[in-house]
């Protein structure tokens, strides 16, 4: 079976990172930990948010992650995107919240979003007003989405 792994870089915070983030969901776990050739010195860590399988790699201050790529988190209801949310973004930065995305401790960007958005977003009918409400909006708000 073919897998798609998405793996993260870090500088020196994969450990951190992997624990945080299977704190936050559920059915989560650190699968394995590889180190460098030094001792103590993690170089990655696999684990699982919800059942899907991510890479963390200690690679150094070469690259740097940004909006061009984000994980996104479904919701079925207010309370579970309100989690997701506080969790998330709790230590990041204010000034990337947006439209429902943040971006989290570590510089990774995240779109906690309501499962009902794509379908609202596909209706002709109610995408424009439903865009405008999203503009105004840092962690959204289902009712008001449903509202437009």
């Amino acid at each position: 079976m073919t897998a798609i792994t998405p793996c993260l870089w870090f500088d020196n915070q994969a450990e951190q990172a992997a624990t945080f983030y299977t704190g936050i969901f559920k059915n989560s776990a650190i699968k394995q930990v590889s180190y460098h050739t030094e001792a103590g010195s993690v170089l990655t860590v696999a684990f699982e948010l919800d059942g899907q399988a991510f890479t963390a790699l200690n690679g150094g201050p070469v690259f740097r992650f940004s909006e061009a790529l984000s994980l996104q988190v479904y919701c079925d209801t207010q309370d579970e995107l309100d989690h997701y949310w506080e969790k998330l973004s709790a230590g990041g930065d204010p000034n990337a919240q947006q439209c429902g995305w943040l971006k989290d401790r570590f510089g990774v960007s995240w779109q906690i979003l309501p499962s009902i958005l794509p379908g609202l977003m596909a209706d002709s009918t109610k995408s424009g007003k439903v865009m405008a409400a999203m503009l105004t909006m840092k962690k959204l708000d289902i009712a008001q989405l449903l509202n437009h």
